[in-house]
């Protein structure tokens, strides 16, 4: 089933600004939140669809990817660093609990924290994300491609497992909060007594205290260390897209979640190619009498060299189209073409015998300059170059 488009998902349109798109959220999840749709299967599928599409429209590079791309700008799977699909309920509460104006879970101060959905309890603090520069060169772009690279990064310390405690009997629950990770909090407002919940400020959400530290590190539960990761490149990516991918950056502290691996996309500039979207040009050189007797010619193409004829009277900036034989679009809609743009080459040095022959070719009638309609000047033919 294909996903809604999630300007539409939220009721918005497409120049909605940040505080429009954050208020359309917090409707649409109120409305179809589990705690007022109790077994409501289709209710939970709009709930998730809705913070599905404020994880994207409230973050300004993955918005400008989907204005861009469409889905396949931001769909993890093609590397496009989007929403994270498996997401459960205590993810998108605790994740967009700011949304709601608390810190723990976004809906016990309107349905009188009955539900308890949002009352996971969030151990440790989330690692940092690891940004990257992956180059590739146009052939790889043909095509979509893993590029394996090693990462240097934090990972969970192995002497206590993440933990960053000594042993699992250096552990206890977290007085303040009993284990929860969350405290509650009553406030007095002009409208009445307001519940709200937060975060546990003695154990940071994590519901537990150390009480004796790991030796190896120090309580972080991390330690130095490096990862060679598969990162899968949808074909047809642009230099400098951003891609992402969760839970591959640094390891988080006292057992927190990884933090993501963003990959910044470096496309390398080719000695036989230029690129136009998905278009690819190749200029050609022939020599003269090749562009005035004709000939067959070897070019080369990202996926290996073929042969094309050259028509006798060909001239310069004639531009032949090779159907596709460019580069596939990131969404999956089609392949461009190449494009190869024909040169005359003019010979810098002439030895007498070839200056003779010129000489005496210049005043034949042939080789009067005598351009008819069917030779377009520049613009006409940039003017098909793109159609």
């Amino acid at each position: 089933m294909a996903k809604r488009d999630y300007y539409e998902v939220l009721g918005v349109e497409k120049s909605a600004d940040a505080t429009t798109i954050k208020k359309a959220y917090r409707k649409t999840a109120m409305k179809f939140h589990p705690d007022r749709n109790p077994d409501n299967k289709e209710a939970e599928t709009k709930f998730k669809e809705a913070a599905e599409a404020y994880e994207i429209l409230s973050d300004d590079d993955k918005k400008a990817r989907y204005d861009r791309y469409g889905h396949a700008g931001v769909d993890p799977n093609q590397g496009g660093g989007g929403f994270r699909g498996g997401m459960t309920m205590d993810d998108i509460f605790s994740q967009f609990g700011d949304v709601f104006g608390d810190g723990g879970s976004p809906f016990d101060s309107f349905f009188g924290g009955g539900g308890g959905r949002g009352r996971s309890t969030r151990s440790g603090q989330k690692g940092s994300n690891i940004r990257i520069k992956v180059k590739l060169s146009l052939e790889d772009v043909a095509t979509e491609v893993t590029k394996n690279i090693k990462v240097k990064k934090s990972v969970n310390c192995g002497t206590c497992e993440g933990s960053g405690a000594k042993d699992k009997s250096s552990v206890s629950t977290c007085g303040t909060c009993g284990g929860s990770g969350y405290v509650r909090q009553i406030k007095s407002t002009f409208l009445g007594q307001m519940q709200t919940t937060t975060v546990c400020p003695n154990c940071s959400g994590s519901g537990q205290q150390i009480t004796a530290k790991c030796g190896t590190c120090k309580g972080d539960g991390t330690e130095m260390g490096s990862e060679t990761i598969s990162i899968p490149i949808p074909a047809g990516v642009e230099d400098g897209m951003q891609l992402s991918m969760r839970s591959k950056g640094n390891a988080g502290k006292n057992g927190g979640p990884n933090g993501d691996l963003l990959i910044n996309i470096e496309v390398k500039e080719s000695d036989n190619f230029s690129r136009d979207g998905q278009n690819i040009i190749h200029d050609l050189f022939i020599n003269f009498a090749d562009a005035a007797l004709g000939t067959s010619v070897e070019v080369p193409t990202l996926t290996g060299k073929v042969k094309i004829k050259i028509p006798s009277g060909t001239q310069p900036g004639k531009i032949f189209r090779l159907r596709g034989k460019g580069l596939p679009s990131v969404q999956g809609y089609g392949t461009g073409d190449q494009l190869i743009h024909v040169n005359i080459w003019t010979p810098k040095q002439l030895n007498k015998d070839e200056k003779e022959l010129l000489e005496k070719m210049r005043d034949m009638p042939n080789f009067a300059p005598n351009p008819g309609k069917e030779e377009k000047g520049f613009f006409e033919r940039m003017k098909d170059m793109f159609n």
